[in-house]
């Protein structure tokens, strides 16, 4: 999460180009690759990076409020509307800092802990732009999180949808109607998708050689990853690096 106070930029968001202005909020979630240019010495702000492991520690309520969080960066700015928002996010983070800084007695617990503030505040502002129509606030969905967790850890060698069915004890054919009833696509989309995001973080911010960048995707050979590439985003892995992600 970036918290915006001054200036603005734009951001590289998958092979998107997102403007953002102060105040916002930005969300990023994992996986997702991305970039940022910032106003030169003008833009301000803060930076918090955590890992999705650190939900599991801080109990249900907060613990609802990161998946809310990681929900909401489909969109992934979310502009601020008064200073006293601005405010109470900016102290907080500065607590945290300063927790992780001085390293006192207990700063992991506190860490946490304000680290759970600061996701509750931006999920509560997020619900109230929602009211208005600006954000779209939607708990996510169990079964579709434990599919993104599993992807995530087997997608360079798994792409069945047969092997992430039986590890949720599910049928295939009622995992692929459940993921498209709950996020509009279906499980073997999600599955290449998340093959196409890392294949775009490699291409783009990485000087990797493609055929290195095939063999670690799990590709027979770079004539296979190339084809699959340009099925996916009509162009090339080459033609997709030269132009940066567009």
């Amino acid at each position: 999460m970036l918290l915006i106070e001054r200036g603005g930029g734009e951001m590289a968001f998958e092979a998107a180009n997102v403007p953002f202005a102060a105040p916002s909020a930005i969300l990023v979630p994992p996986t997702t690759a991305h970039g940022f240019r910032f106003h030169p010495e003008v833009t301000d702000g803060w930076v918090v990076s955590f890992t999705e492991d650190v939900s599991d520690a801080l109990g249900e309520r907060s613990g609802e409020a990161l998946k809310r969080l990681k929900a909401l960066a489909a969109e992934p700015v979310i502009p601020l509307g008064s200073t006293s928002e601005v405010r109470r996010l900016s102290a907080l983070c500065a607590e945290l800092h300063e927790e992780g800084f001085l390293a006192r007695e207990g700063f992991r617990l506190a860490m946490r802990a304000l680290l759970a503030l600061i996701a509750i505040e931006v999920a509560r502002l997020a619900a109230s732009r929602a009211r208005t129509g600006t954000v779209t606030l939607q708990p996510a969905d169990a079964t579709v999180e434990a599919l993104r967790r599993l992807v995530d850890e087997h997608f360079r060698k798994e792409r069945l949808i047969s092997f992430y069915a039986e590890k949720l004890a599910i049928t295939p054919d009622r995992l692929n109607d459940h993921v498209k009833r709950v996020s509009g696509v279906t499980a073997g989309h999600l599955i290449r998708q998340r093959v196409l995001t890392e294949a775009k973080r490699a291409l783009v911010f990485t000087g990797q050689p493609i055929h290195e960048v095939s063999y670690d995707l799990g590709f027979a050979d770079a004539s296979h990853f190339a084809r699959f590439f340009r099925k996916q985003t009509g162009a090339t892995p080459q033609e997709f690096r030269e132009g940066r992600g567009g």
